[in-house]
C-alpha cells in the first residue's frame, strides 16, 4: 500500500453520523493523517468548521475529497487516497455496495456502522473471496450495532476460564440521573430509514444465508432456548423483550467463523432489551407491531418515512437528537455467560458435554451517547486496529463481522481509552 495515502478517509462526513465521526476523529485519530469525503464541498467545509469549533481545533487544513455513491470513478479515486475508508453513508442497502467494491479494487480497507443484516451478509457472499485476494478487510457493524454485543461475547469468553455454551445479553438505556433528556428524538432519519427497509425486506435473509452457509453447524447441547416474548429479568431487574437489532445475527456470524477458522466451540446467543415497567414494554410492543405491519406495504413504508416522529413515538426525527440528549444518554449491556469450568474442557470443538453447565459469568459493556458518541469512537477504533494490528487479524483479508476480525487484537483496550468509548467489566464469576 502506497506510503503517500492518508491513514483514514471518513466518507459521508456531512451526514449526521459522519459529522460526529469527524468530531471524535480529532482525538481518536490523533497523530494519524486523515481526511473527509462526500458529495458537496460546501457542506464538508461547514462540517470541518462546526466540528472544529466544537473540538476547539482548527480543521481547515483537513483534506477534502469529492465522491458520490453513484459515481464509481469518484469512489475509486477516493479509495486510492486512503489506507482505510470509514464509511458513514447509509442506508447501506442502497449506498454501501459501490463503496465496498471501490475499496476492494483499490486495496483499501473498509469499515462501517451498518446494522443491516441483508447488506452485511450480501457483501460477505459477493465479496469475501475478492477481498481475501486483494488483502483487504471489510468489516461492518462497527458501531453500537454491534461492537458491544460481538466484542462483549469475546470479553466474556476470554474471562470465563472454561468453555462457554451460551450467552444472553440484556440491553438497558436511558438518561443519566440528574440530567434532562428534553423532548429530543433519539435517532436520526437515516437510522430510521435503514430500520424501515431492513424489516420490509427481512424475508431476503433466508435465501442469502442458504447460499452463504450451505452446511449447517452441528447442534450443540444444551440448546439455548429463547425466553418468553415478555418477561421480567432477574439479571437486570427489568421487563424485557427480544432485542430486534442485528446483534444476534452478527454474533452468530462471528461465532461460526471462529468455529470454522479456529475450531472453537461456537457460543449460542439470545439478545433482549429491558424496560422499566410492564406498561413501558406494552407501549413498545404496540408501536413495534404497527411498525412491522406497515413496513410490509409500500403505502405503509411511505407513511413511516414521511412521519417518523409519529410512528416512532418521538424516538426518530428528520433533525435527529439534540446534543444534550445524546450526551446524557447512557447504555448498559449485561451478559450472562453459562458453560463449564476449565477442567471439563473437551478434546474437540464439536464434542458434546454429557453434564449440564455448572459455571456462570456476568460481564457488562457500558458507555455514554451510544448512537453518535460510542458509535463513532468504535468505528474509528476499528480503523486504527486494522492499521496497527492487521498481523493479528485472520486470512490476510475478507468480509467479516467485528469479533471475527478483531478477537485477537487489542480493540477492547482501544475502546476503553477514549472519553466516548466503552467500558468492559466483570460483574460476577461463579
Amino acid at each position: 500500500m502506497s506510503a503517500d495515502r492518508l491513514d483514514v478517509i471518513i466518507f459521508g462526513a456531512s451526514g449526521f453520523t459522519g459529522k460526529y465521526t469527524v468530531f471524535e476523529a480529532v482525538t481518536v485519530l490523533s497523530g494519524l493523517k486523515w481526511g473527509i469525503a462526500g458529495r458537496n464541498r460546501e457542506k464538508l467545509e461547514l462540517v470541518l468548521k462546526e466540528m472544529g469549533d466544537k473540538a476547539k481545533k482548527d480543521l481547515s487544513q483537513v483534506p477534502i475529497f469529492i465522491a458520490d455513491v453513484n459515481d464509481k470513478a469518484s469512489l475509486l479515486e477516493m479509495a486510492r487516497r486512503a489506507k482505510v475508508v470509514v464509511n458513514t453513508a447509509g442506508p447501506y442497502r442502497f449506498h454501501g455496495e459501490n463503496v465496498v467494491s471501490a475499496c476492494i479494487e483499490s486495496g483499501t480497507h473498509h469499515v462501517d456502522v451498518s446494522g443491516e443484516p441483508q447488506y452485511m451478509e450480501t457483501m460477505q457472499l459477493k465479496y469475501d473471496l475478492r477481498a481475501k485476494e486483494k488483502g483487504v478487510y471489510v468489516v461492518s457493524a462497527c458501531g453500537f450495532d454491534s461492537i458491544p454485543a460481538d466484542m462483549g461475547v469475546i470479553f466474556a469468553e476470554k474471562n470465563f476460564d472454561g468453555t462457554v455454551n451460551s450467552v444472553e445479553t440484556f440491553l438497558e438505556s436511558g438518561i443519566k440521573e440528574g440530567a434532562s433528556g428534553g423532548a429530543s428524538a433519539g435517532l436520526n432519519y437515516g437510522t430510521w430509514e435503514s430500520a424501515v427497509y431492513g424489516l420490509a425486506h427481512s424475508d431476503e435473509l433466508r435465501g442469502i444465508r442458504q447460499q452463504l452457509y450451505p452446511v449447517r453447524l452441528p447442534k450443540f447441547i444444551p440448546v439455548l432456548r429463547p425466553r418468553p416474548l415478555v418477561f421480567r429479568s432477574t439479571e437486570v431487574n427489568k421487563v424485557c423483550l427480544p432485542f430486534p437489532g442485528s446483534d444476534r445475527s452478527v454474533v452468530m456470524r462471528s461465532q461460526r467463523f471462529l468455529y470454522e477458522h479456529d475450531k472453537k466451540r461456537p457460543v449460542q446467543m439470545q439478545a433482549y432489551v429491558g424496560f422499566p415497567s410492564w406498561i413501558a414494554a406494552g407501549v413498545v410492543i404496540l408501536f413495534a407491531s404497527i411498525f412491522g405491519l406497515m413496513s410490509k406495504f409500500q403505502i405503509g413504508r411511505t407513511l413511516l418515512l414521511k412521519y417518523p416522529g409519529l410512528f416512532s413515538g418521538g424516538l426518530a426525527s428528520r433533525s435527529g437528537p439534540s446534543e444534550s440528549s445524546m450526551e446524557n444518554t447512557y447504555f448498559r449491556m449485561t451478559f450472562k455467560a453459562v458453560g463449564w469450568p476449565k477442567g471439563d474442557r473437551l478434546a474437540e470443538s464439536s464434542d458434546q458435554h454429557t453434564e449440564p453447565p455448572t459455571k456462570s459469568l456476568m460481564v457488562r459493556v457500558s458507555g455514554m451517547n451510544p448512537g453518535y458518541g460510542a458509535t463513532c469512537v468504535a468505528l474509528l477504533s476499528t480503523a486504527i486496529t486494522i492499521l496497527r494490528e492487521s498481523d493479528k487479524m485472520p486470512n490476510n483479508g475478507g468480509v467479516l463481522p467485528p469479533a471475527a476480525a478483531f478477537s485477537k487484537t487489542s480493540l477492547i483496550s482501544e475502546l476503553e481509552k477514549h472519553e466516548h468509548g466503552m467500558k468492559f467489566e466483570i460483574l460476577a464469576n461463579k
